[in-house]
């Protein structure tokens, strides 16, 4: 299993991922500009030249007064069949390591369905997020989020 940097031919596979897992979906549009915006900060999961996972991430662009730069996690998914061998967990680490080193965010951002058990337990148990708020109808179908935060400090260089 290869994890590497996404590259822009790698965005209809990523696609495929999300469409096959999630029920928040994006534009290729959206993909694109994630791409060639903040190329060092979205990875793919790769075995055989098929994608079966992905992180899409960014550095957040409206930063307010006071408030340090930052890095989201726009969409992480797994193929089912990938799931369970640490593959999240290895690119959460890269995208990380990439916002602190590249663009030297002090902390990194997501939003998770609060019915969403496993995610909460990768990114609170095993990551170390903590729960910064509760967002009320944060998805299209009304279900809150959590949205959480993990300081970047130890990781800056």
């Amino acid at each position: 299993m290869n994890i590497r940097l996404a590259r822009v031919e790698d965005l209809p596979g990523m696609q495929a991922c999300n469409l096959q897992n999630l029920p928040e979906n994006y534009t290729m549009k959206y993909y694109l500009y994630h791409a060639l915006t903040w190329p060092q900060l979205s990875y793919v999961a790769e075995e055989d030249g098929k994608i079966v996972g992905y992180i899409l991430a960014k550095m957040e662009e409206d930063v307010s007064d006071g408030d340090e730069p930052h890095g989201h996690v726009t969409s992480i998914s797994v193929l089912r069949s990938y799931r369970r061998l640490g593959l999240a967990k290895r690119l959460m680490i890269q995208s990380q390591e990439a916002m602190a080193t590249v663009y030297k965010a002090a902390y990194v951002s997501l939003h998770v369905r609060k019915s969403n058990r496993a995610a909460l337990g990768l990114y609170r148990d095993t990551l170390g997020f903590t729960v910064k708020d509760i967002e009320k109808g944060y998805y299209a179908d009304g279900e809150d989020a959590y949205a959480m935060r993990l300081s970047l400090k130890d990781l800056a260089r």
